[in-house]
């Protein structure tokens, strides 16, 4: 079954050529041109990604991704003007998994949607060990959660991507762009900051003490 993929921007410009191009790659793909109807189809279920425009007239991207990720785990991608630095980190910050700037390329849109699925599906597959467990935290590949001192964590896909990098290899210390690596499967050359922002998250929801920065290197995880 071809990935289903929910598509919500106001520009007719934009939403039809994008669709075309996400359709000739073998997706399906739903279109609405708000962000009421990207949270009545999302919250139907059967989707495999969002990509979100911000700008939107009545609910922005931002409050829609707010609001999904309350409610689960729906990877997100959000579409944003190329000088909109406030919303892409916004935006990472309420839950969405990456952005890309306008304009863009149906090529580069269709590469971010197949890593993000693709990776999705590597962090779903069984491995060797069915759980990870560094001091009181356990990543639970089986279940697809995160557990500190025996509570389940909600982190996003991306979260759960970039916390099984630094569980694998306890105190090693990882850099913006291994962290980027490994969240797209493949050399990534976007914004380091997203990097920042999905740790600065994870340090919220595991506790600050266990992810800790190495200055001018990159970041490690620690047995506390």
């Amino acid at each position: 079954m071809s990935p289903r993929i929910l598509l919500a921007d106001d520009e007719p410009d934009l939403l039809e050529p994008v669709a075309y191009a996400l359709r000739r790659h073998g997706f399906e793909v739903t279109t609405v041109p708000d962000g009421e109807g990207a949270l009545r189809e999302a919250r139907s279920g059967g989707y495999d990604l969002l990509i979100c425009d911000v700008l939107m007239p009545g609910t922005l991207g931002t409050d829609v991704t707010r609001i999904l990720r309350a409610e689960g785990d729906l990877p997100i991608i959000l579409l944003t003007a190329k000088d909109a630095e406030v919303d892409r980190v916004l935006g990472l910050e309420l839950g969405a998994d990456d952005y890309v700037t306008k304009p863009f390329s149906a090529a580069e849109l269709v590469s971010r949607v197949r890593a993000l699925l693709r990776r999705r599906e590597l962090d779903r597959a069984s491995r060797a060990s069915p759980t990870l467990r560094v001091g009181g935290l356990t990543v639970d590949y089986a279940r697809h959660v995160v557990e500190v001192d025996g509570g389940d964590i909600a982190l996003t896909p991306s979260e759960f991507t970039v916390l099984s990098l630094l569980a694998e290899s306890p105190g090693q210390v990882f850099s913006r762009g291994q962290i980027m690596e490994r969240l797209w499967d493949s050399p990534h050359t976007g914004d380091g900051r997203a990097a920042d922002v999905h740790i600065s998250n994870l340090r919220r929801k595991v506790g600050s003490e266990r992810i800790v920065t190495v200055r001018e290197f990159g970041y490690k995880l620690v047995d506390v």
